[in-house]
């Protein structure tokens, strides 16, 4: 019981300091004449990485490379499977095809990078650099490409600026938002950790199923939160913007800055089962995405039973 609360208690204070450090983010780049495009890019595309961030480098630097790697793993699972399949059928997503055959490429690319990478059996200092290096072509090719506001990526990267409400006015609230945002994010980190581990030695469960599950889908819940509002608002572009960039920014940048600092080996199931599974819904999504330019309620429905077989088997065969 100790355990689980710790989990739930921690998984809210990741939430909450998320989202703090995403409306502080968000005003003070406003604030300081940053470009609705650069802060949709950039700092909406962080901030919602913010809990895996926190938590990957939490477990790396405390030896729990199982946790560190399958929490950026499970989230782009999740990501896609779990989060557009509930925006889908909440409202079925059109999207311009300009807006997919950069970031929607990238995605498939990074997956593919990973493993080719992780293929030793350890991500080690020289693959994040190259994970690092990437992430800094990535920005800087997406920056470059969107500085004309017509183009359909750009507007949808500065769109996701506006779908972040209730900022932060003053300078004092701002620098409030962000120090309360990261000290939640450690506080919760921390919690998390303690339960999730906890809970992983009290079940006899490894440490990398609960991190690609439980521990992956409570860290992807800022992605969840603004996704879904997108979609209600029925705006779809964002939604996929805001999913597509947080696959890229897990991978790229997380896992790479994890790597860095500690060597990681890579659990076996990872290597015989989620990594493909992550390709592979990546890989679906760009195909459903592609045919129609659309991700209808049936196709969201197909991704949601996707999500739900993935769990069944990490519980029970891997």
């Amino acid at each position: 019981m100790l355990y689980a609360l710790s989990l739930l208690a921690g998984i809210g204070f990741l939430t909450l300091g998320g989202e703090a450090l995403i409306r502080g983010a968000v005003a003070g780049a406003q604030r300081a004449g940053v470009s609705p495009l650069l802060t949709g890019l950039v700092v909406v595309g962080f901030g919602t990485s913010a809990p895996e961030l926190v938590v990957s480098i939490d477990a790396a630097m405390n030896q729990q490379p199982d946790i560190a790697i399958g929490n950026i793993v499970g989230s782009n699972i999740g990501n896609i499977l779990l989060i557009f399949g509930l925006c889908a059928i909440i409202c079925p997503m059109t999207v311009q095809p300009q807006a997919l055959r950069r970031d929607g490429v990238v995605v498939v690319g990074a997956s593919v990078l990973f493993i080719g990478l992780a293929y030793s059996g350890a991500l080690g200092r020289l693959d994040a650099a190259i994970f690092l290096a990437c992430l800094a072509g990535y920005l800087i090719w997406a920056y470059l490409s969107e500085r004309q506001q017509t183009i359909p990526a750009a507007q949808m990267h500065a769109s996701e600026a506006d779908e972040v409400s209730a900022l932060p006015k003053t300078g004092l609230t701002i620098v409030i938002a962000l120090a309360l945002g990261l000290a939640l994010l450690i506080g919760g980190s921390q919690l998390l950790l303690y339960g999730a581990i906890g809970l992983a030695k009290a079940m006899g469960i490894s440490e990398a199923v609960i991190g690609l599950t439980i521990v992956a889908v409570g860290t992807s819940l800022p992605e969840m939160a603004v996704s879904v509002i997108a979609a209600l608002r029925r705006h779809a572009d964002v939604a996929v913007g805001n999913i597509l960039g947080s696959n890229i920014f897990n991978l790229l940048g997380i896992l790479g800055v994890s790597a860095f600092l500690q060597p990681l080996p890579i659990a076996d199931r990872v290597s015989a089962f989620d990594q493909w599974i992550m390709l592979g819904a990546a890989s679906v999504l760009m195909v459903f995405l592609y045919t129609g330019m659309r991700l209808s309620r049936i196709e969201g429905a197909l991704l949601l039973g996707g999500y739900a077989g993935y769990l069944a088997l990490s519980f029970s065969v891997f």
